[in-house]
């Protein structure tokens, strides 16, 4: 009776498993609708104002019997493809721009179908032998010597949780210090650190702000004087977080300066690098980055500077063994895979057990495309971004901050009228229009418009778009305000 129950649901389970013919159908499928967003994405909006925004995926809810890949694919298309963002567009100049270089795709379809165990070396020593390997090149790009170590992470967010983890453990902050532990950061560090002290168990710690010159970098004189000032009053500093590409405006902290201070007063040195950081392959941006080897961690994101689908952010830490002390543990149904570590495994140095093969997605571009035609992107997005930074002041915009990376804040001030409230209209219909999709701030008070140029497919063509289209809008307001 067993056996017969167990033949009975392999037939049925085994649906699971599709023949040669039928995988066949659904990849053509799969490429011929993916080959048509890839011939055509140069003419799609990068933002699509939708009633619906895919209300209708509810119509198809999941249930006991499949459907046809076609099928399949309409309601991603209608539903999810279609509605709001284009992330893959050269249009999208908002927020920091992910990437989606086609080579990573292929990568990711080899790591699903193979479905490597990446997270012990024990498991799938080639695996774990290529991210380690990834994460030495660039330990080395950042200039980090041989006893620095990583993960390769889903994003930027949980690289910045991980380092601030390791800070605490680094600095042995035990629950008794918390409140008398000191932080220091500015109002333009990424809110994701916000949201990793408060995960490490950090919110208690005492905060600092410390002040901003006028291009948003942080003023390290005033940092210098606040943690003298903590120590003087009995506190207990113990971290600085410094940015290298602030989302704002693209700012630089001062790395050099604050990695003396840090080293000086004994602090952990943190830098969020996540957007700016790959910048270090052009020669401009090495020299702006000078300071990112003095860091005892920093985090990078390969989904931004590199170009990838989102879901890669990386977290190195100048010195392993920091990792370890945060990371490491034991299991007994796990006594075989641990009992000759012939390689850093990233279960031992990361909060994931289970992990996808994620650096495939790196690994393969990098190796078929070489690292020239990644550091002409790079090259051409800082020129963009001074192109657009003169242009834009021609059509009368205000665009006081000469951008660092390849960030541009502006916004027009009407000579009758609220500057917040016409740059906000503005906003709203560049983004209408839908060719170009662009994001604000707030700076001072003010509603500031933003140009984040980091999409791998952005050229100047998109960028002339943009000017175009702001001229256009700008025009027409004008016009409306004067009858």
């Amino acid at each position: 009776m067993l056996r017969e129950k167990l033949l009975e649901l392999e037939k049925s389970a085994s649906l699971l498993e599709p023949d040669a013919e039928s995988r066949s159908d659904a990849r053509a499928r799969v490429i011929e609708y993916s080959e048509d967003f890839l011939d055509n994405v140069a003419s799609l909006k990068a933002y699509v104002v939708s009633d619906d925004k895919g209300l209708n995926l509810f119509n198809s809810p999941i249930s006991e019997q499949g459907i046809d890949i076609d099928e399949a694919i309409s309601l991603i298309k209608q539903n999810v493809d279609t509605p709001g963002l284009n992330p893959a567009s050269g249009g999208h100049l908002a927020y920091i721009p992910g990437g989606g270089i086609y080579y990573a795709a292929l990568g990711d379809y080899l790591a699903d179908i193979f479905n490597r165990y990446a997270g012990v070396f024990y498991a799938s020593p080639g695996a774990v032998r290529l991210e380690n390997m990834l994460i030495r090149w660039m330990c080395d790009t950042v200039g980090y010597g041989p006893q620095s170590h990583g993960n390769l992470t889903t994003s930027g967010s949980l690289a910045n949780m991980i380092a601030i983890v390791v800070a605490r453990d680094g600095k042995n902050i035990k629950s008794a210090d918390i409140p008398r532990s000191v932080i220091y950061l500015s109002k333009q560090t990424h809110h994701s650190i916000h949201k990793a002290i408060n995960v490490a168990g950090l919110a208690e710690c005492v905060v600092r702000h410390v002040a901003l010159d006028d291009k948003y970098k942080m003023r390290a004189d005033d940092l210098a004087a606040q943690i003298e000032a903590d120590k003087a009053a009995g506190l207990n500093p113990f971290l600085v977080v410094a940015s290298a590409g602030t989302t704002d405006v693209g700012a630089i902290d001062p790395l050099v300066e604050i990695g003396e201070i840090a080293a000086a007063h004994g602090l952990w040195y943190h830098i969020d690098a996540a957007y700016g950081g790959f910048f270090i392959l052009t020669d401009e941006g090495r020299d702006k980055l000078r300071g990112l080897n003095l860091a005892d961690s920093l985090i990078i994101d390969p989904h931004k500077g590199l170009f990838l689908p989102y879901g890669l952010g990386v977290v190195l830490v100048k010195n392993v063994g920091h990792l370890k002390r945060a990371f490491s543990f034991q299991a007994s149904y796990m006594q075989d895979a641990f009992a000759a570590p012939d390689e850093l495994s990233p279960a031992e140095l990361s909060p994931e057990l289970t992990k996808h093969f994620r650096g495939l997605r790196l690994w393969l571009p990098l190796k078929l495309h070489g690292l020239a035609p990644f550091r002409a992107c790079l090259e051409e997005k800082l020129l963009l971004a001074k192109y657009f930074h003169a242009e834009v002041q021609k059509l009368g915009f205000e665009s006081k901050i000469e951008p660092e990376l390849s960030v541009v804040t502006y916004k027009y001030v009407p000579r009758n009228g609220d500057a917040n409230e016409f740059n906000k209209k503005l906003l709203e219909a560049v983004v209408a229009d839908g060719r170009i999709f662009i994001s604000s701030t707030m700076l001072d008070g003010e509603f500031t418009l933003r140009f984040a140029c980091l999409a791998f497919r952005t050229h100047l063509k998109t960028v002339d778009t943009l000017l175009e289209v702001l001229r256009s809008n700008v025009a027409d307001a004008c016009e409306k305000a004067r009858m």
